[in-house]
């Protein structure tokens, strides 16, 4: 299919975008702050173990996949609004458990709750209600620019407060931020559109289409990638180059920077050609490869920052692409919950990543294998990646 080039927002989609944007880079704050800094907390904690360290990354990822579908259905059958609303209190309560652990087990449920308000899937599905077919695409970018500008900020942030105040003042913050947002659902979101007005079913079934498979798998594989590498990244930089968790930012910083002049003519190229189909299977070669580059790399610090600038401008550009396709190729009956198993792919890879991060840490083949295996899984969905833009929207 091919995807529209976009039209201006007009004045209440802007609001609509800004708004909704702001939700959900809070949301995965819950999850990019802490990458940074938390396979390191938790193996410090009494009980840690590199297995629980991997699970207290990807514990977060498990609770969003298992209640991504049932929020998206609900949300198309009940309103977008009142799911938003309770996930942003479960948040709350998750971050202040966090905060209070004592033990790398106690820190491990703390993440399961965390990750229990499962509201990406009602947000994109209440941006994508509130904007025209000819505007979705921009406003599905702008939802991922919102993405890629809290991936860094987290990156950055995250060593610099865990320095200051602890992992648990990093988890306070995160509290707080689901509470701003939650005065933003309450306060500045514009009315939603009723379920009778979008002909909603909420029928996560009839999201199992075959122009969506490849979208999900995407998703799937990239946050297991993510939440994988940043397992291994800062081992490698604290224990191969003696860098100090406090300063990992640095690195980050830069990494985040340079990519951009790979993510943002990308994104541009793919929109002026219509060609999303081909620089979807760009955005995967290129994550494929330099995850692969990172096997060998690790020996030499510039490969190293070269293979991971290339990953995170990837990693951006697929970050924005594929849920925008998504929310073109569903349609409007069955977009919340479309919109629901894509997030439940996304935080499935994350734990997915976790677990398979934590167990290859732990092995002979440390850092080295979770970079091999994560390029695999990579490569394996190149097959299938610009597949949904042959076929026409579902129903």
């Amino acid at each position: 299919m091919a995807l529209p080039r976009g039209a201006a927002l007009l004045p209440a989609e802007r609001r609509a975008v800004a708004v909704l944007s702001a939700i959900y880079a809070v949301r995965l704050l819950g999850l990019f702050l802490l990458l940074p800094v938390l396979a390191l907390y938790a193996g410090s904690l009494p009980g840690g173990t590199p297995v629980l360290a991997g699970l207290a990354v990807g514990a977060y990822g498990l609770t969003q996949a298992v209640m991504q579908i049932p929020f998206g259905a609900w949300s198309d059958r009940i309103g977008r609004k009142p799911l938003i609303v309770v996930g942003l209190l479960l948040q709350v309560a998750g971050s202040a458990l966090g905060a209070l652990a004592g033990s790398a087990v106690s820190l491990v449920a703390a993440r399961v709750v965390q990750g229990l308000g499962a509201v990406s899937g009602p947000v994109t599905a209440y941006l994508a209600d509130l904007t025209r077919p000819e505007s979705r695409t921009r406003a599905m970018f702008a939802i991922g620019l919102s993405i890629g500008v809290s991936f860094v900020v987290s990156l950055v942030a995250g060593p610099l407060i865990a320095a200051g105040l602890g992992v648990a003042g990093v988890f306070w913050l995160i509290g707080a931020l689901g509470l701003a947002a939650l005065g933003l659902v309450l306060f500045a979101l514009p009315p939603e559109r009723r379920a009778a007005e979008r002909g909603s079913r909420g029928d996560w079934r009839a999201a199992l289409t075959h122009a969506l498979v490849p979208h999900y798998a995407g998703v799937f594989v990239l946050h297991l990638t993510l939440t994988a590498t940043f397992i291994a990244v800062p081992h490698v930089l604290r224990d191969g180059y003696g860098i100090e968790p406090g300063r990992h930012w640095i690195v980050y910083l830069g990494l985040f920077l340079a990519s951009v002049v790979l993510t943002v003519p990308l994104v541009l190229w793919s929109e002026r050609n219509r060609a999303a189909g081909r620089a979807m299977r760009i955005g995967g070669v290129a994550l494929a490869m330099a995850l692969a580059a990172l096997v060998w790399a690790q020996a030499n610090f510039d490969a190293l920052l070269a293979a991971l600038v290339v990953y995170f401008g990837a990693f951006n550009f697929l970050e924005a692409r594929l849920p925008a396709a998504v929310a073109e190729a569903a349609g409007e009956s069955n977009r919340g919950a479309a919109l629901g198993v894509f997030a439940t792919s996304q935080f499935a890879g994350a734990f997915a990543g976790g677990v398979l991060g934590g167990v290859l840490l732990g092995s002979r083949w440390h850092e080295t294998g979770i970079f091999a295996v994560a390029s695999l899984a990579a490569l394996a969905w190149l097959p299938v990646a610009a597949r949904g833009y042959r076929v026409e929207p579902a129903g």
